[in-house]
């Protein structure tokens, strides 16, 4: 790992770069591919899982709660990442909404936002997820659309 310089921070404009993760292995690899920027260019990274209140017609477990599960996941990815030993400048945060809504209001304080093509849901044959292109389109800053490799070797799920 580099040394994370903060004179290197003020010459890139990477200063801060967000990742929506949520436990894909397209988000998985988004982590990966902003890890390695950051490590080029001194950058904070903030991976943000964002969770909502599922919709449904039928009753919830008695016991749910989607903020721990939520933690959980971006834990469960740093570890995918880095292992047991984190950066100091690498955060995991969790937020309540629509994920896409959330990503681009993070935007607005981000030099960069990382996502994957596709996440958990939707459709697995589209090349871009809701969350991914609604991101692109809407951000405050640039978008880096990260597509899973494997996911992509393997084929559209039957």
């Amino acid at each position: 790992m580099t040394d994370h310089d903060t004179t290197a921070r003020s010459s890139t404009g990477y200063e801060r770069i967000v990742v929506g993760v949520d436990g894909s292995d397209a988000s998985i690899e988004a982590l990966r591919r902003a890890v390695g920027i950051a490590e080029k260019f001194g950058s904070r990274v903030d991976a943000l899982c964002v969770w909502s209140y599922p919709i449904s017609y039928t009753p919830l477990p008695a016991v749910y709660y989607p903020d721990k599960d939520a933690e959980q996941i971006a834990a469960q990815v740093a570890t995918a990442v880095f292992g047991s030993a984190r950066p100091d400048w690498f955060t995991t945060t969790t937020r309540e909404g629509s994920a896409a809504l959330v990503l681009i209001d993070e935007s607005t304080t981000a030099d960069l936002l990382v996502v994957g093509s596709r996440g958990h849901g939707g459709f697995a044959g589209l090349l871009l997820g809701s969350v991914s292109a609604q991101c692109a389109e809407h951000a405050h800053c640039p978008v880096l659309v990260v597509h899973d490799q494997a996911a992509e070797e393997r084929g559209p799920e039957r």
